[in-house]
């Protein structure tokens, strides 16, 4: 299984000037293989996409549809999701 850190340095330029401010948290977590071979089939469909701004849009997603009223994490989300580099 492979680490994935999630440190300014890998993030995207435009998600970074949205988190200019704030703080930047790595973290490391094991993936269950299904959901990790399904991101890698996704990725390779769409180039723009990578393992950083796939997980940050699927966490940022999941906290909006659970209730976290946040201008930042739906910044993200629809950076992510919308952006001009999303197709």
């Amino acid at each position: 299984m492979k680490n994935i850190d999630f440190s300014e340095q890998k993030m995207s330029t435009r998600n970074a000037e949205i988190l200019n401010s704030e703080e930047i948290i790595s973290f490391q977590t094991k993936i269950p293989k299904p959901i990790q071979e399904a991101m890698k089939v996704y990725i390779e469909k769409h180039p723009n996409w990578d393992q950083y701004r796939l997980l940050q849009a699927a966490l940022a997603g999941f906290l909006l549809q659970n209730g976290i009223n946040s201008r930042l994490i739906t910044r993200l989300y629809i950076g992510n999701m919308f952006g001009s580099h999303s197709f």
